[in-house]
Formats: C-alpha cells, sequence, structure tokens
C-alpha cells in the first residue's frame, strides 16, 4: 500500500469524523427542538429595573427610530431605562436622541469594540439596575418582551436570550440571513432547552443579571463579546433560558460584501474560542461533571449550516461519480463509502428542514435558495479571510428601515 493512499485514506476519515459529530450534534437538537414549549409564568413576584443597553457605532441611519421604539415597553416607566452608547455618531443624530426620554451615553475609543462601550456605560450609569438587557441600534422589541424576560428572571435564571428574528425579508441574501438565524434558534436555543441545555446567547435581545453582567463584561475585552460571557457564565454555573415569544426584530443582512464581514467576525471569534477553551471543557466536564460548559465549548467548533451542507453536497456528488466510474484503482483511493457521505447529506438536510418555521415555505424563500452557491462560496473565502478579524472592530452598516414591516 503506497504512502499516498495512507495520507488520502486518513484525512477522508478524520473529515468524516468531524462531518459526522457535526451532522449528528444538529441532528439530535433539531429533533428535540420540536418538543419546545414555552414556559409562561403569569404573576411575578417583582418588576425587576432594567437597564435597556443599546451601543451603537456610527448607526446615525436607524438609531433615533429604535431608541423611540425602546420606550414603548408595556412594562412600568419607572422600571426601565433606555440607554444609547453612541460612539462617533454625528451631532444632529445627538441632538435628536436627547429629544427622547431616554440617556445618551458618549463614548470615543481609537480601537472601537461593543465590550468597550458597554464597560465604559456600566462604569458610568452606576449599578441601580436589577438586569441589564442589551440591544444592537437596528433592533426593535415587541411591547411585551421586558414583561416576559423579568417572567423569567422570576423563575430563578440570571440569564435569558429573547427571540431575535428577521426585520426585513426585502432580498435573497435576507432571507437567508433570516432562515439561519431561525434555524440557529430552533436548533441552539429551543433543542438545547429542552434537553435541558443553556440556550445560547446572540448578543443582542439578552437579559443578564446586571450585577453577574457588569463583573463579567469587566473581564472581556474581545470582538465575540457574547461568547465570551456566555461561556464564563455557564463555567459558573448558571443557565441560560431562552424566551421563544420574547420577539426582538433584527435587520438581516442584504448585501454580499456585509455577508462576508459578519461571518468572518463569527468563524474567527469561534475558532479563537475553541482553541483557548476546549482543554478547559474536558477538564469541567471529568472534574465537575458540567456538561454545559463542555457543550458550549463543542459548539465553537462546529461548521457554520450552509458550509456543512454545501461541503457534504459536493464531497456526495464527487463519491457517486467516482462509485460508477469504470476505473477500480481509482477507487481504492477514496473511502469511506459514498453510502455513507449521502447518509450524512440526508441528515443534515433532515436537520435543516424542520429547523425552518413554516413562513419560510414559499415562492419568495425558493428564488433566494438560488442564491445558496453564492452564499456558500462567500463562507469558504470568509474561511480565508478570518485571520486578524478578531483584533479589530468590522462594522456592519445598517440601513434605515421605518417603511419594513415586520414579519
Amino acid at each position: 500500500m503506497s504512502i499516498l493512499k495512507i495520507i488520502i485514506w486518513i484525512v477522508e476519515y478524520i473529515l468524516f469524523a468531524y462531518l459526522f459529530l457535526a451532522t449528528l450534534y444538529i441532528l439530535i437538537f433539531a429533533i428535540a427542538g420540536i418538543f419546545y414549549r414555552q414556559k409562561q409564568k403569569l404573576k411575578v413576584s417583582k418588576f425587576r429595573k432594567f437597564a435597556v443597553l443599546i451601543p451603537g457605532y456610527k448607526e446615525d441611519a436607524v438609531i433615533i427610530n429604535v431608541a423611540r421604539q425602546a420606550t414603548l415597553q408595556d412594562y412600568p416607566d419607572d422600571k426601565y431605562e433606555v440607554i444609547v452608547i453612541a460612539d462617533s455618531f454625528k451631532q444632529e443624530t445627538l441632538d435628536g436622541l436627547r429629544k427622547l426620554p431616554i440617556r445618551v451615553v458618549e463614548v470615543v475609543f481609537e480601537v472601537s469594540k461593543k465590550s468597550k462601550a458597554l464597560n465604559k456605560c456600566m462604569e458610568i450609569i452606576g449599578d441601580d439596575y436589577d438586569v441589564a438587557f442589551v440591544l444592537d441600534a437596528d433592533n426593535i422589541m415587541e411591547p411585551d418582551v421586558l414583561k416576559k424576560i423579568n417572567a423569567t428572571f422570576d423563575r430563578g435564571f440570571y440569564a435569558v436570550q429573547g427571540h431575535r428574528t428577521a426585520k426585513n425579508l426585502n432580498a435573497n441574501f435576507a432571507i437567508l440571513d433570516a432562515m439561519s438565524e431561525e434555524i440557529n434558534n430552533h436548533i441552539f436555543r429551543k433543542g438545547h432547552r429542552v434537553l435541558g441545555i443553556s440556550s445560547a446567547l446572540i448578543g443582542s435581545g439578552m437579559g443578564l443579571d446586571y450585577k453577574l453582567f457588569k463583573e463579567t463584561m469587566a473581564t472581556v475585552d474581545s470582538v465575540g463579546e457574547d461568547k465570551e460571557v456566555e461561556l464564563k457564565i455557564i463555567k459558573q454555573g448558571y443557565r441560560i433560558d431562552y424566551v421563544h415569544d420574547a420577539v426582538i426584530y433584527d435587520e438581516k443582512t442584504q448585501k454580499s460584501g456585509a455577508f462576508v464581514n459578519q461571518r468572518r467576525r463569527w468563524i474567527a471569534a469561534q475558532i479563537d474560542y475553541f482553541k483557548s477553551h476546549i482543554l478547559d471543557g474536558v477538564k469541567e466536564l471529568v472534574a465537575k461533571g458540567n456538561f454545559d460548559y463542555f457543550d458550549k465549548v463543542f459548539q465553537m467548533i462546529q461548521p457554520p449550516r450552509i458550509l456543512l451542507s454545501g461541503i457534504l453536497f459536493i464531497i456526495t456528488l464527487i463519491m457517486g461519480i467516482i462509485n460508477y466510474l469504470p476505473f477500480s484503482r481509482l477507487k481504492t483511493f477514496f473511502v469511506p463509502d459514498w453510502k455513507l457521505w449521502l447518509a450524512l447529506l440526508t441528515g443534515t438536510a433532515f436537520a435543516l428542514l424542520i429547523s425552518i418555521p413554516r413562513k419560510f415555505y414559499n415562492r419568495k424563500t425558493f428564488k433566494a435558495l438560488l442564491s445558496l452557491p453564492h452564499g456558500f462560496l462567500l463562507m469558504l473565502i470568509s474561511l480565508f479571510k478570518i485571520k486578524g478579524a478578531t483584533k479589530k472592530f468590522l462594522h456592519t452598516e445598517h440601513a434605515h428601515l421605518d417603511d419594513l414591516k415586520h414579519n
């Protein structure tokens, strides 16, 4: 047996094992997500005071409307304060914000980061709050979000993720981005909670005990601050709940350039966190039985769903063609059997199909799916551009979306 053949076999088996685990992981939680039921608590012991923190960097186009909408919560007025953290805003934007019943905290950094903005803001506003609720500068909340988040804290949780969903479906990439988020909601939030594991945080639409958040954020100085906070609080034994009916609308990526930037940042952050936490995750699992923490570390090495699907499709197609070629000598270089690759592709497709909400089963979605090959190529491009993505802030520009309807 040639050295070349052995090397090829080893690479193939390693790749198959990795993609098998990735498929099995999403399949288990996708099936579990079907059984998710929202837990309700009609009466609460108290109305906690919320600091609604909205960090923004050059978000002049959307921030005034977002801040105005945030003040319209069906929650006691004296029990929440909307605080816009303004980094590099125009003066007219600042003037407009100050006309609203909110608080504006201006920050200036040589290198802007969301973590820096949040830390500086909490240093300024003090500690007279029970819950920190973080929004992105393009997020619009349904009027009952704070009420539902408060009820979840009343059930004993210290961290809660709301249901972030698409504000706009006005472009093919926006539809694909929206579907991706709903798939993640189903697998990494619904499915995880059904099996008693913490929901994943997203970075916005999330509420955390104010003291816990402030103390944890003080140790964070990264681009992927939500994942770092998530890992740190779960390691301490806190469990994160998910409230599917606490709806926060989020602007979805419409342009390919922004799509690449977002994925580049996310992939880079996840790889960094996996490398820095995997040994600690194994140690926590073995020594303390902290499966929740190990699971979150393991999530960091999960391939994006579009990459997983695309790679499995390409490999299955190639292996199928080779299987039916008359060159028996060529076939000996390729293992496992193509039917095993087909099984992984089928399992992945099934997991994704049951994770997509019914509202996406329409003609617009079918048209958007024709852009999947383009999206797959962009994700591959992102993999080759991740170097340095966690070292600097990559800003995603948001549009003015007052005229778009909620979905």
